[in-house]
Parts: structure tokens; sequence; C-alpha cells
């Protein structure tokens, strides 16, 4: 099949080199010339494991090429896939406006019969608006399909989350695109993966109201941590016992700092927003994101309960992306964190074995290291933001001989609490007793 990828951002970079690596010809079109220049070298703007390599394999093999240049892209193809980006805009609002030139653009340059495959997350009644704004654009009335094609990929595990997903929704109002759509995911389907088809404007809705669910759990469980730091009680503990509970299951159940990343953050703000526009009190969304936002900022107390007097002190952060196995910092909660403690006059030392540089651009005055161990360098507390894994097995009194003063405070519960106690850390962490 003949594919175009229209944005080579996150998803779409994914989206057209597993489309690529399934067998299909994939041209995937960006405005951005530098982006475009940088890809047909084979440098990725992202961190994405296993992405580079699937890239460079299909590159060689000519299954994708990358340009600027739409109308070629429109014009090759049989199956046009659009992958823009959807920022909040300043009511938190999805912007649609980056979709609806493309769309524009698309009915310009359709030179035949187009399914058109929306994959970027969009308030539901999108697809009815971008319909009619191809149609107003075309020189000739062709006809074309729309569909609803969400995506449903975690960063770090992004190849693995298109290639073996749960399940891959389809939205269609015509029965034609259903065939062209199975058919270019019948590598996936084969692996007994389900397709589910719907209308379009359910699966408009079902991208929001998953990750929607999964920010809701996230929140649910940093309400509880809260409740077991004044009562007593384990956060792990519960999350076990509860997800034993079939009808709720272990994932997503962990505490920490909050979400963080493009998707959950502004989906649940753009899901409060439609809501409001459609008549419904957005009680529970709502909710949701006001305790991510409490938890972002709770942080800091805990710091200050071990380094009481922040003005003049050092401290390391372990951990700058919004999560592990990404360079991602949108969202992080690492930045809520390092600029409450720079207002308080703290210097600090940090260290992510991927976003450094993404938080370059973000931060000032931050001193960038080249290992863990070396950020803990005369600091007064070590504050973990991040949970990569090559935090959990590190020598632990090495990192207690390195610090000026042996207080941690674990934002992602990567240690237990007694044997931190035991080796001599002053050692608080989320939702857990010492």
């Amino acid at each position: 099949m003949k594919v175009c990828c229209i944005g080579c951002g996150y998803v779409g970079l994914v989206a057209g080199t597993c489309l690529a690596d399934m067998g299909n010809d994939v041209i995937c079109v960006d405005v951005d010339k530098n982006k475009i220049n940088s890809l047909k070298k084979g440098v990725i703007p992202i961190y994405e494991p296993g992405l580079k390599d699937m890239l460079d394999r299909n590159a060689r093999e000519r299954r994708i090429t990358f340009t600027t240049n739409i109308k070629e892209g429109v014009q090759k193809s049989e199956v046009i896939f659009i992958a823009v980006g959807t920022p909040p805009d300043s009511n938190n609002y999805a912007d649609i406006s980056a979709i609806t030139s493309v769309a524009k653009n698309i009915g310009s340059y359709m030179n035949g019969y187009k399914v058109i495959v929306n994959k970027s997350t969009v308030p539901v009644g999108t697809l009815d608006k971008i319909g009619k704004i191809i149609k107003s654009s075309q020189n000739k009335p062709y006809k074309f399909d729309l569909v609803s094609n969400p995506e449903f990929m975690r960063e770090g595990e992004a190849i693995k989350d298109f290639t073996n997903p749960d399940r891959i929704i389809i939205g269609v109002n015509s029965e034609k695109p259903k065939h062209i759509i199975t058919s270019i995911y019948s590598g996936i389907s084969r692996t007994d993966k389900p397709i589910m088809f719907t209308d379009i404007r359910s699966a408009e809705l079902i991208k929001y109201a998953s990750n929607a669910m999964l920010a809701t759990r996230i929140s649910f469980m940093n309400e509880i941590a809260q409740l077991c730091e004044k009562v007593g009680g384990d956060i792990k503990t519960i999350a076990k016992g509860i997800g034993l509970d079939t009808r709720i299951g272990p994932r997503f159940l962990q505490a920490g700092i909050g979400y963080g990343g493009s998707c959950f953050p502004k989906d649940v703000k753009a899901l409060i927003q439609i809501l409001k526009s459609n008549g419904v009190e957005p009680r529970i969304t709502k909710a949701v994101d006001e305790v991510n936002e409490q938890q972002k900022r709770s942080l800091l107390l805990k710091i200050k309960k071990l380094v009481p007097e922040l003005n003049g002190k050092c401290v390391a952060i372990w951990g700058l992306a919004f999560k592990p196995k990404t360079d991602d910092m949108r969202e992080a909660p690492s930045i809520t964190v390092i600029h409450q403690l720079q207002d308080l006059g703290a210097k600090i030392r940090a260290f992510d074995p991927e976003a450094q540089e993404n938080a370059k651009r973000i931060f000032k005055n931050v001193v960038y290291c080249k290992d863990p161990y070396s950020t803990l360098k005369g600091c007064d507390a070590l504050v973990i933001v991040t949970e990569w894994n090559e935090f959990r097995d590190l020598d632990l009194k090495k990192v207690k001989k390195l610090l000026k003063h042996p207080n941690v405070i674990d934002g992602r519960n990567i240690y237990e609490p007694q044997e931190m106690k035991e080796i001599g850390f002053n050692y608080l962490c989320v939702g857990r007793q010492g």
C-alpha cells in the first residue's frame, strides 16, 4: 500500500516507520526543513528505543522517504495519515489549526480517491470539520473517506505498542475504507490483536476517555498515598492488594509525584473543556487534574523536612524526563520541582540518561552531570524524580559517602525505606513509612 504520513513528530515518525516495516511504501511529510534534512541523514529528533535501527533498515530498502513536499505525498499515496500536533491553546482546548491547514492542502492537491486517516488527538467532531474543509478546498470533486484511528503508543514502548497493540480502534462511517485499513493492519491483526470498528465520533472519544481513565488511576493512588502518610500505611502494599482484584488489575496503580508527558496532562485538560462546552460538569476529570498538579508540588514539602533552609544549599536531581525510556520533557514533574527549588535559592546538579539536551532549553543555572554518582558531589540532598532503571542498582553506600548530607527524597518509590534507613540515609518517599 502507498501511504503518506503527514507530521514527523513522535506519533507520525513512529507510525510511518512501523507502517514501512510492515511492507508499505511510506512518504513522510513535515514542514520543518531541518527535521526532514536530518531524517534523510538518519538522524532522528526523538529518543525512542529501537526506532533508529528500524528507520535505517527501511530507509536502506527505500520503503520510507522524507520530504517537505506535501503535494508529492498526497498525490503519490492511496492512504494519508494525519499525525500533526494538537497542543493546548490558552484555554486548554486542543488547537487543531495544524490539522485544518493539512486538510486544506489535501483538498487542493487531491488527484483521485483517498482514505484520510486521522491519528492526531482531536476533540469530538473534528473529522466532520476536516471533511468540510477538504471538500471546499478541492479543485475537482474527488471522493474520499475519513477514518479516525487514535494512537495508544507509550513513549519508550512505542514500537511494541504499534506492532503488538492491545487493540486497534478504527472509526468509520462507510464500508469502503474498512477493507483498505484492514489491509494496512493485516500483519498486526494476524497476531490476534483485535481491530475494533466504531463510528468516527466514538473513536475520537475513546482516545480522550482512555487517557483520562489512566490518569484517574494515577491521581487516585496519589491521593491514597497522601492518606498513607497521615495515618500510616504502605502504598505499594495497598497497590498490590487492589491490583489483585481482577476487576481492577495492577497497572497504573503506582503512586509518585504525578504524571506528565505529551498526552495525559493535555488530554485531561482538553477533556475538561470538551465536557464543559457540551454542558457536562467535569467533576471527576477536574479533580484528576487538580490532584496531579498538587502532587507535583508536594515533593518540595518533603525536601524541606530534611533541608528546612534551601537558600544556598545544593540539591542533586536524578531524572529529568517525565518518564523513563524517553527524552520528553513536556509537562515533566522535574520542571515544577527544579523551579520550586531555584525560587528558594537552591543550587541544582542534575543527571538524566537521555533528556539533558532538552532540559537545557528549559532550565537556567543547572549543572548537568555525566552520571548519577558525579551528580551527588557536595549536595545536601538527593531528589529522585524519574524512575530510570539504572538508579535502582547503584552502590547505595557509595551514594551516601558522596552526599554532603545523607538526605534522599524518593519521588518514585524505587528504594525500600527500611533498607535505606539501615544504610544511614534520612529517607522520605511517597505514601510509605520508614
